[in-house]
């Protein structure tokens, strides 16, 4: 039974996958025929933004870079921790991950102030592909993800991205935020759970409440504290920008210590109060030993042909989805410094960092929009802040390693609690009522799916409803209507009845064929003719339909002839042979040639 299922799966994920990219062939080659002057290159070249930006680079950009990179870093520690604790790794595999990857993305990226490193995106994705896997599958499986990236990269598929519907996005993100929060629950509330929790959304739920009974005080007192300390810090900082008649009860916050995040803040603050207390709580000591105070280890993951093609999926979404995660944070982060980043040198940043990162003992990396956005606030102008983010990271590491061991867990949990919280785009549900009912059966179908079911099914599911809704919206725009032609353009000797005029517009496609079928039922006595001016696209079943009629008109000894068509449309029916069959003599430019076929054919 089960292996059933997951043929079913496979097989599904395929159709999908192949549904996604068939569509994304039929947009381009719309684009192409709406631009046919326009050539888009197949590959890309290297060219990161921190070489464009050296040229002028100064004294004083280093020092603002300086600073962002600096206060970048005390946000990246307990992020990369806490990440690589919820994703079933070691809190070093976060650090080590923020420290390289962090290091690379920035040197070759194709944004000015991306920063990389761990993403809460990644959690439930890690986490099953570890407890499927094993660490050492992980370490595969990111690094072939890291090649799938920098292939996509190299042939300029970073356009492709765009096209990924925003239900989609939006469900997922937010099925995301909520399995992040559910998966900090344990240490939330200092459950007892022996072994590590499972993945699967039912039987996660049927331990969480199996074990509710265990829990424990002090933990759920941490947390509470934590999660307080990051929400009142949140609103104090934010009254920085107020104006000072407008300061209230609360003081106003200024000068560096503005700069400091809350959630480094509630880890200082829970870690004292959980060491002077001697409270009953897991640390990162008590389950973990501490981290290393040293450089990650060269490792080489294990690899094998039978490895390699059971984890092709899971790497496969690790890549799509860091694709997607990069490339909208870059976007988001050419709104608010008024730049353009190169999305195929972005790809190729991220691949090659996924490709090194395994090779430390690192787990997948992306595009994070929290780091850049803390990046951009600071004054961060050039990669060099997010270079000096991953250096300050690895000082801290080999400096202050063994005070690690005394962060409490529920502080770690409330941080991504927070994560989750601000991840999601909670807004979206109440403005579904605004939205039509297709935006929301893909929205609420990839939530529910990406928490219930799979995030994989459920990216496939809202893709597939997404090209189904779109091939049936273009098949619509299509239309045959009937038109009369001016009276200049008929003949002497030709009735208007005689001739059948059809005025073709939109995408004559596999989706669309049925309009066909209304010319085929026309009874024109001496011609049926097409304008073929709004035809803008006809693919091989389009043209099967076009010599089904031609063919039916044949036999009848009556022409088809038509006019105003352009390239796209003229290059298929030549290369199928239609236009030869149909006759040059019935092709015209325009109503003058028309009017002057349509009088050859009285005579």
């Amino acid at each position: 039974m089960e292996n059933a299922a997951l043929a079913w799966i496979l097989a599904a994920k395929t159709r999908i996958i192949y549904t996604f990219l068939t569509r994304m062939s039929f947009i381009l080659t719309i684009n192409h025929s709406l631009f046919p002057h326009h050539t888009m290159k197949v590959t890309t070249r290297f060219n990161p933004k921190l070489y464009e930006l050296m040229s002028g680079y100064n004294r004083t950009r280093f020092v603002k870079d300086l600073g962002a990179g600096l206060t970048v870093s005390v946000v990246a520690l307990p992020l990369a921790m806490a990440f690589a604790i919820a994703s079933g790794l070691t809190p070093q595999a976060g650090l080590f991950t923020a420290i390289i990857a962090g290091f690379l993305i920035s040197l070759f990226s194709g944004s000015r102030v991306q920063i990389g490193g761990p993403a809460g995106a990644f959690i439930v994705i890690v986490y099953g592909i570890v407890g499927q896997y094993g660490v050492g599958g992980l370490l595969l499986a990111t690094l072939m993800s890291g090649v799938m990236l920098w292939i996509m990269g190299f042939l300029r598929m970073g356009v492709l991205i765009k096209f990924i519907p925003v239900a989609v996005i939006i469900g997922f993100t937010n099925g995301i935020a909520v399995l992040i929060a559910l998966s900090q629950i344990k240490d939330f509330l200092g459950l007892r759970i022996e072994g590590s929790a499972p993945a699967e959304f039912f039987a996660l739920m049927q331990t969480l409440w199996q074990a509710l009974p265990t829990w424990n005080g002090a933990a759920l007192a941490v947390s509470l504290l934590s999660l307080g300390i990051i929400i009142v810090w949140q609103y104090v900082m934010a009254r920085k920008v107020t104006l000072p008649g407008e300061a209230g009860m609360l003081p106003r916050v200024s000068g560096s210590l503005a700069l400091i995040p809350g959630s480094i803040v509630a880890l200082v603050v829970a870690t004292l109060v959980v060491w002077a207390a001697d409270l009953p709580v897991d640390t990162i000591g008590s389950r973990f030993g501490g981290i290393p105070q040293q450089l990650p280890e060269f490792t080489v993951p294990d690899y094998s042909w039978e490895a390699v093609k059971g984890l092709f999926l899971p790497a496969l979404t690790l890549a799509v989805l860091g694709a997607i995660e990069s490339l909208l944070c870059a976007r988001v982060a050419d709104s608010l410094i008024r730049d353009k980043h190169d999305s195929n040198q972005e790809l190729l940043a991220q691949g090659f960092a996924n490709m090194v990162v395994p090779f430390f003992g690192g787990m997948p990396a992306t595009g994070t929009i929290a780091r850049t956005m803390t990046n951009i606030k600071n004054g961060g102008n050039s990669p060099v802040a997010g270079m000096v983010h991953a250096l300050a990271l690895l000082l801290v590491v080999l400096v202050a390693a063994p005070l690690a061991q005394y962060v409490p867990l529920p502080a770690l949990s409330a941080i991504l609690m927070f994560v989750a919280w601000n991840m999601g785009e909670w807004r979206e549900f109440v403005r579904l009522k605004s939205f039509r009912m297709p935006y929301r059966i893909i929205l609420l179908s990839v939530f529910v799916l990406t928490v219930v079911v799979d995030l994989t099914v459920a990216v496939e599911v809202g893709i597939f409803f997404a090209c189904f809704i779109f091939i049936y919206r273009i098949s619509s725009l299509t239309t045959a209507e009937t038109v009369r032609l001016p009276e200049t353009v008929i003949p002497e000797g030709m009735a208007q009845e005689g001739v059948a005029v059809y005025r073709l517009t939109g995408a004559i496609f596999f989706g669309a064929v049925k309009l066909i079928d209304d010319m085929l039922a026309a009874r024109p006595s001496r011609a049926l003719v097409l304008d073929c001016a709004a035809v803008i696209y006809i693919d091989s079943s389009g043209e099967e339909s076009l010599a089904e009629l031609l063919e039916e008109y044949q036999e009848r000894g009556i022409p088809i002839v038509l006019y105003g068509l352009r390239e796209q449309p003229t290059d298929m029916l030549q290369r199928t042979g239609w236009l030869q069959r149909v006759g040059a003599e019935n092709v015209c430019a325009d109503q003058a040639a028309l009017a002057q076929r349509l009088a050859e054919l009285t005579q």
